[in-house]
């Protein structure tokens, strides 16, 4: 029992002197990251919606930007998500390293700030 109880107070005084900024830093990346990766599902869902030919490289530089403003859980979130996703495409739908490299070029310009209407092609309508 007492050790059970000296347990308990070390873990109280451990939890009370960690760093705050810290835990705060954590918190915000994780938030960051969650809307990331509904920046990336709203960049999806409209690509899917929009159904425009050539529009592809748009959606996936857009979804990037969204998601990298939000900071660097955003960034991460963006990172992973369109990592996998290409790796997926590559190896499942067949679609060619030239379209995943060209993909990846648009994913990387929306992270790195660029702006995602480099890619935007004629005729898409402004709802996107």
């Amino acid at each position: 029992m007492r050790l059970c109880v000296c347990f308990v107070l070390l873990s109280i005084i451990l939890c009370a002197s960690a760093d705050r900024p810290a835990i705060v830093r954590a918190g915000q990346f994780v938030r960051d990251a969650a809307g990331g990766a509904w920046d990336m599902y709203r960049a999806y869902r409209d690509m899917r919606e929009a159904n425009y030919k050539g529009a592809d490289k748009y959606f996936h530089a857009r979804g990037n930007y969204d998601a990298a403003r939000r900071g660097p859980g955003g960034a991460w979130a963006a990172r992973v998500i369109s990592d996998a996703r290409e790796r997926w495409q590559s190896d499942v739908s067949g679609r060619g390293a030239e379209d995943t490299r060209a993909d990846q070029e648009a994913n990387a310009w929306g992270r790195s700030g660029g702006d995602p209407n480099r890619y935007r092609p004629n005729g898409l309508p402004r709802k996107y």
